[in-house]
């Protein structure tokens, strides 16, 4: 399956390295980095490669590359999904994930990994069980290992290893018992100049957090659950219930973590909750947009941000907005503007003059503005949570759901 993995940074230094079976040499990363100087992005890093003897199979996160080395033929999705599994926990157990947070904590990725795969086949990947195999670290651990010489590996197996509920800890005791649901939908749309969408989509999922006693049964019901395209389960759902009540039925592992991912991607559900009002002339030098919300039942739009990408003809740009702030690198020729919240009764408007190099071809064609916002309580979808019911324990949890509608590649062309 997985021979080794390789991290890499985006100068392309190779700071850590694992080998599961045989070890493989480095030089096979210099496949993966003649690959690296033909793309402009690493988003644009072709996922899988093929050499002579190996497959790389590459997933780019927080600013590093993770790169998977197969000798046999394996199914991708499968190594990228685990790639992305290592990140998780990484995050889970450190708080962020990054090339300092790694090389700070050597030992206990090398033991984290170790657990993860065993032969190169994956065999623990949920963060309970792991965090009572390896314990997560803290100061007064540290210190208590540094002086007696322990690791942070437990001696005894974890009690959930061996049943048929791995990802749930036995003995889970809490004061108070909760259970909180995040609805979070993201909108991938392309709008043309007129306002018309050309296409649009919602990329959503429920992420969860939960800390309740015992071993508490939940079923989720949703008022209008056959919206949903493309839907992904954690290992805790019982399948078979939703193909036949569209019933999310599980028993939730402890703490954090993703109940469900979901695709929409009928246009006639897609609510688009924002506009431009623009007029962009290089000819003239002249520049004005206004933001607007549009389709949002009332809830306010938030932490907005424009960004244009300018030809490279255009040197500097001044501009009076009426709100927020903006910047103009003349490096990578991009206009941010961050507007934060938009109050219906005045619209944002940002406006001034574009600076042109002297003597440059004249501009056909005007850019495409990439737009970030966010707006609290509501799922742009309409998905909503109709009840949520526990069984197998006798007390009464709290419980709350929150809705949150971001913008995902959402693209204005202007």
């Amino acid at each position: 399956m997985i021979h080794s993995l390789f991290i890499i940074n985006t100068s392309g230094d190779v700071f850590m390295e694992k080998h599961w079976k045989s070890v493989i040499s480095r030089s096979v990363c210099d496949y993966f980095f003649e690959e690296q100087k033909k793309i402009t992005s690493p988003i644009d890093m072709p996922p899988v490669l093929a050499t002579p003897h190996h497959y790389l199979i590459t997933i780019f996160r927080c600013n590093m590359y993770f790169v998977a080395v197969c000798t046999t033929e394996v199914p991708p999705l499968f190594v990228i999904e685990f790639l992305h599994r290592v990140v998780d926990i990484f995050e889970d157990y450190f708080g962020e994930c990054s090339e300092s947070i790694i090389k700070e904590h050597y030992v206990i990725i090398f033991e984290l990994l170790d657990e993860m795969l065993d032969n190169g086949f994956p065999l623990a990947t949920e963060s309970n069980i792991l965090k009572e195999l390896i314990k997560p670290p803290n100061i007064l651990r540290t210190i208590a290992n540094t002086v007696t010489g322990k690791s942070n590996v437990s001696c005894t197996l974890p009690s959930g290893q061996l049943s048929n509920i791995p990802w749930r800890r036995s003995g889970v005791k809490y004061a108070n018992n909760e259970a909180y649901f995040d609805v979070i939908e993201e909108v991938d749309a392309i709008i043309d100049k007129s306002g018309s969408t050309v296409s649009a989509e919602i990329q959503g999922y429920v992420d969860c957090c939960i800390k309740l006693s015992g071993m508490p049964d939940l079923t989720m019901t949703f008022i209008n659950p056959r919206i949903l395209d493309d839907v992904s389960f954690h290992p805790c759902v019982r399948f078979k219930r939703w193909e036949s009540e569209k019933v999310l039925s599980f028993i939730p592992p402890d703490g954090n973590f993703r109940l469900i991912s979901y695709h929409i991607s009928s246009q006639s559900i897609v609510a688009i909750p924002i506009y431009l009002k623009h007029f962009i002339s290089f000819r003239e030098g002249k520049l004005d947009i206004t933001v607007g919300p549009k389709q949002t039942m009332g809830r306010q739009v938030e932490n907005v941000s424009v960004e244009v990408p300018m030809p490279k003809a255009v040197l500097n740009c001044t501009l009076v907005p009426s709100q927020g702030k903006y910047s103009y690198d003349p490096v990578s020729k991009v206009l941010q503007w961050d507007v934060g919240k938009i109050d219906p009764t005045k619209l944002p408007n940002i406006k001034g003059s574009i600076s042109l190099q002297a003597g440059s071809a004249p501009i056909e064609s005007n850019p495409a503005v990439n737009v970030n916002f966010t707006i609290n309580q509501m799922a742009v979808s309409g998905l909503k949570v109709s009840r949520l019911d526990m069984y197998g324990e006798k007390y009464r949890p709290f419980k709350g759901v929150k809705y949150i509608t971001k913008a995902g590649k959402f693209q204005i062309r202007l």
